[in-house]
């Protein structure tokens, strides 16, 4: 059994919230690309923490829904704790992976630790568990930011894609957690409401933001998937829109567009970009050399491996391929610039990427 190495750190409270970051993780990336070696200058300014990888629906378009990539676990604190305060500085924290993180008891005791720091805080969730006594929590934690992955504007689509019919409860649940904010008087966590860009839910986009003007939601985002050959989960071949958006298509994010103008709703894409862009493949003949992730952030999953991104366990089957490395047997540091980040860096940098990386689009949400 592994022994999870709690290292020593400066305590919680002699971070002074004064000594974050200042950075805009968003610019910061653009900024890197600039000059990129196989080691990595600077420290990473966001971390990606799965603070759980157990979930409660099946979606058709996660690996876990197909294979058991660690065993089943939350993050205990004490890991988590050991990861962030390696780097008490991070701009940016994100509480997912390929888990439900409102599944996860611990969570808002997590979000304080890091809101304590004054890290800017976010997670998906899709919406099943957020029940009263789960908003209040989350308000009083200082959340900034709740991404709910809704991905229809009905239970039948809904349902296809991710594998119960809980459409209701979650659009219910969503609806009553705002009356609550407008009643508290608060504007965070920001809410926003997001949708798989897959043949199956390209058609509900217009009346998804519908949906989000009807219950007060002021944010949609299109989250384009890609297909991966020798992955699982994302879309598959005959379900992604990407490379090969329609006209059809085309016309439905327009007539969004239109909708989001009207009811003030912001509306974009996954990686700040507009929804019919983030729909296309860069033109780039090597596009993986325009990814930041391994300079920039660092991914833990709930058992403390190592990986490159968010999107890395949907590209292969298995996570040994591209393991760089374990936070319960090295410190961050030795992990941000051993040979297996190194050489990973390299391959991007190169003609032959990792596996990986070869089929991967580049602008994925931040």
């Amino acid at each position: 059994m592994k022994k999870t190495i709690m290292l020593a750190t400066r305590p919680a409270e002699a971070i002074r919230p004064a000594e974050a970051r200042a950075v805009d993780p968003r610019r910061y990336f653009e900024a890197v690309e600039q000059d990129r070696s196989e080691v990595a200058d600077a420290e990473p300014v966001c971390l990606y923490l799965e603070v759980t990888n157990r979930c409660n629906l099946p979606c058709a378009t996660c690996p876990r829904t197909f294979e058991e990539l660690e065993p089943p676990a939350n993050m205990s604190f004490e890991l988590f704790q050991s990861i962030v305060d390696q780097y008490p500085a991070v701009s940016r924290v994100v509480l997912h992976g390929i888990g439900e993180p409102l599944m996860v008891p611990h969570l808002p005791r997590m979000i304080r630790y890091l809101k304590d720091r004054a890290t800017y805080v976010l997670f998906n969730t899709n919406g099943t568990l957020l029940n009263e006594r789960r908003g209040r929590e989350l308000i009083a934690s200082g959340l900034d930011e709740l991404r709910v992955s809704l991905d229809a504007a009905e239970p039948v689509a809904f349902k296809a894609v991710r594998g119960k019919d809980v459409f209701d409860r979650i659009v219910k649940n969503v609806r009553a957690f705002r009356a609550m904010q407008r009643a508290e008087g608060t504007e965070l966590p920001r809410v926003s409401l997001w949708l798989t860009g897959l043949k199956e839910t390209i058609g509900e986009l217009p009346a998804f933001v519908d949906l989000a003007h009807d219950i007060d939601v002021a944010e949609v985002h299109l989250q384009r998937l890609v297909y991966f050959p020798d992955g699982q989960g994302l879309a598959r071949a005959d379900q992604a829109l990407f490379e090969s958006v329609s006209p059809n298509e085309e016309r439905l994010i327009s007539e969004a567009e239109a909708r989001a103008r009207r009811h003030g709703i912001l509306f974009d894409a996954s990686g700040a970009t507009e929804p019919g862009t983030s729909l296309k493949r860069s033109d780039d003949a090597r596009p993986w050399s325009l990814c930041t992730r391994p300079w920039t952030l660092m991914y833990f999953t709930a058992h403390g491996r190592a990986l490159p991104c968010c999107i890395a366990p949907f590209s292969m089957h298995g996570y040994d391929a591209f393991t760089l490395g374990d936070a319960t047997q090295a410190s961050l540091r030795d992990i941000w610039n051993g040979e297996q980040y190194r050489a990973f860096r390299r391959g991007l940098l190169g003609d032959q990427p990792p596996r990986a990386c070869a089929s991967c689009g580049m602008r994925w949400s931040l």
